[in-house]
C-alpha cells in the first residue's frame, strides 16, 4: 500500500492461513505469481508477483505473530483518509472494530466486520 492510492480504493489484498507456504505454492502452480519472502522474525510472509512483472498483486501470510487473530480469508484493504474517523463510524454505523490500530508500510491499518459480518481493513496512509 502506499501514499499515492486513491481515497476509498482497494489499497492491497492479503490472505492469511496456517500454512502461507503451501498456498504460496499453490497461487504460483495455479494463477503464475511470484513470491518475494518476507522475514517476519524467524518465518517469511510472502509478497506474490505478477508472473509477467508488474507490481505485487497480494500478499500471503502465516497466521502467527501480529497475524494471529486475522481470519483466513482473502482480506482487501481499503484505502480511508482518516483511520481513527472511519473507525469510529464503523462503530456507531453497526460494524466492530476487530483488531488493534497496527503500523504496515509507511501507514496504519485495522480490520473490522461489517453489519452483514463480512470482514475487510481499512488504512490510512502516512500515519505510521
Amino acid at each position: 500500500m502506499s501514499a499515492e492510492q486513491a481515497i476509498g480504493s482497494i489499497g492491497w489484498h492479503d490472505l492469511t492461513c496456517e500454512d502461507a507456504t503451501q498456498v504460496r505454492d499453490f497461487y504460483a502452480q495455479v494463477v503464475g505469481w511470484k513470491a518475494q519472502p518476507i522475514p517476519m522474525g524467524g518465518y517469511d510472509d510472502y509478497v506474490m508477483e505478477p508472473g509477467a512483472g508488474g507490481p505485487p498483486a497480494a500478499g500471503v501470510c502465516h497466521k502467527r505473530g501480529a497475524n494471529a487473530d486475522l481470519p483466513a480469508q482473502w482480506l482487501m484493504y481499503i484505502v480511508v483518509a482518516d483511520l481513527d474517523e472511519a473507525l469510529a463510524r464503523c462503530k456507531r454505523l453497526g460494524g466492530k472494530q476487530l483488531t488493534n490500530v497496527r503500523a504496515a508500510g509507511d501507514g496504519t491499518f485495522a480490520v473490522i466486520r461489517d453489519p452483514a459480518g463480512a470482514v475487510c481493513g481499512l488504512y490510512q496512509a502516512g500515519k505510521p
